[in-house]
């Protein structure tokens, strides 16, 4: 299988990092890391990234891969990137995203009309790219799967490994990295504290403009 993973500076690590240590042991994958260029990508909290392939090294994939982060804003808004998205996703057997990537999947045209999950910050923005916001963590709608914020690419990335290979081989791959969450404190809004989850909307409150008015302005792709 073959799986282009999108890179772009200010991504939120986990939200790519996290999905390629579970996709990159995926037996037969064969995984690039796709940016525009190969120069070092910088995330949001200052991690640099090397991409394996530009967009031109890479015109078909088996799975598309797209992950969240401020920079998707700027990843959204620029036309080689949309168009590369666009194009991969037309011969893609999966088109996949975690938390916010689903804006830029949506931007291009990619999820009109199906379920669709994203950070829960942004949850009702889905609807202005034809999506149907669905609150779960891992959301899977034909060959659509789509993820909540950050963590929840973890998730994602086992769904896909059930989804092309099996269970039993999703189950191996999480033993191996020893994934067994048991969070100490509440991570989504419906067990958060009410004033917590408050003050993290006022913070997130330019984001969330910019995102919309960017939607808004996206008609096309």
């Amino acid at each position: 299988m073959k799986i282009a993973m999108l890179l772009f500076d200010k991504v939120t690590q986990l939200d790519f990092t996290g999905p390629q240590e579970v996709l990159g042991r995926l037996p037969g994958a064969e995984v690039a890391i796709v940016a525009k260029t190969r120069d070092p990508i910088v995330s949001e909290t200052k991690l640099a990234m090397l991409p394996t392939a530009t967009f031109a090294d890479v015109a078909q994939a088996d799975l598309l891969f797209v992950p969240g982060g401020f920079g998707q804003i700027a990843a959204t808004a620029d036309e080689e990137t949309r168009a590369w998205v666009t194009h991969i996703a037309k011969s893609a057997k999966w088109i996949t995203s975690a938390c916010t990537g689903s804006l830029l999947l949506g931007a291009c045209g990619l999820l009109h009309g199906y379920r669709a999950a994203t950070h829960w910050a942004y949850m009702d923005l889905l609807p202005l790219v034809g999506a149907l916001p669905t609150d779960q963590r891992v959301v899977v709608d034909r060959n659509r799967i789509t993820s909540g914020g950050v963590t929840a690419g973890i998730d994602l990335a086992l769904q896909v490994v059930i989804e092309t290979a099996g269970r039993a081989v999703a189950e191996a791959i999480a033993l191996n990295l020893e994934y067994d969450p048991q969070p100490a404190h509440p991570g989504h809004p419906r067990s958060a504290d009410a004033g917590l989850v408050a003050g993290i909307r006022e913070r997130l409150e330019q984001r969330h403009a910019e995102r919309r008015n960017q939607l808004l302005a996206l008609t096309d792709c």
